[in-house]
């Protein structure tokens, strides 16, 4: 009787073990890996007192370019430009249709007596032209990043042209040269006028006789 009572409580042992191993086991949590954190895209930098855009590309004549489609890239002059340029009376700019080449002629400017070309960042097709700015000349060095605009180019070869173009931290160092060379100068010929850091003075291009700020504009925008 004994030998039955354990047999009966041993099956029941296996029946309740038999039962306990069809539950699914309790997996350890794990927890899941963390993302990573986006990388702070850093706001326009000032460099020597003029804003260069993280977003742009530039040429060391001072005009920037901006990839808007795999081909298509509007262009305009940067803010070291516009403040050389101070008051801008008259702007030529190239027709609709027109091919124009990087590093060649893009537009020409009229202050006083004086005039200045400004060279083209990227190579193609004009698209469209902006006639605000046409219109409005001053728009040009009021808004130089933004409503003064000057063009958009069809560019089969954007790629290829803006590997000869600057941005991030190259075009930060170039702007810093470009400023220090552009106080040393302001200091010689117009020292009432030199700024020691901080955002630049505007109209720049003011202070100078024609003659100077022609000399000064073929210097830095490499004309």
């Amino acid at each position: 009787m004994t030998a039955v009572l354990v047999l009966v409580t041993f099956a029941v042992f296996l029946t309740i073990d038999y039962f306990r191993s069809r539950k699914p086991a309790v997996q350890p949590a794990i927890a899941p890996e963390p993302k990573p954190l986006p990388v702070p895209n850093p706001g326009p930098a000032l460099v020597g007192g003029f804003e260069v855009r993280n977003n742009l590309r530039y040429h060391p004549g001072h005009a920037w370019a901006l990839g808007e489609s795999p081909s298509l890239v509007r262009v305009g002059l940067d803010d070291f430009a516009a403040r050389l340029l101070g008051s801008v009376s008259a702007l030529s700019l190239p027709r609709r249709g027109q091919w124009i080449r990087q590093g060649q002629q893009l537009a020409t400017v009229a202050k006083g007596g004086g005039k200045a070309t400004l060279v083209s960042p990227i190579e193609g097709e004009v698209r469209d032209v902006n006639e605000a700015v046409l219109a409005d000349p001053a728009l040009l060095c009021r808004d130089p990043y933004g409503e003064g605009w000057l063009i958009t180019v069809h560019a089969p070869d954007a790629k290829t042209n803006f590997r000869n173009l600057l941005r991030g931290n190259l075009a930060r160092k170039w702007m810093e040269l470009d400023a220090g060379r552009l106080r040393w100068q302001m200091s010689a010929a117009a020292p009432s006028v030199a700024q020691d850091g901080g955002v630049a003075i505007e109209n720049i291009g003011d202070a100078f006789p024609a003659g100077e700020w022609e000399k000064l504009a073929r210097e830095f925008f490499l004309t």
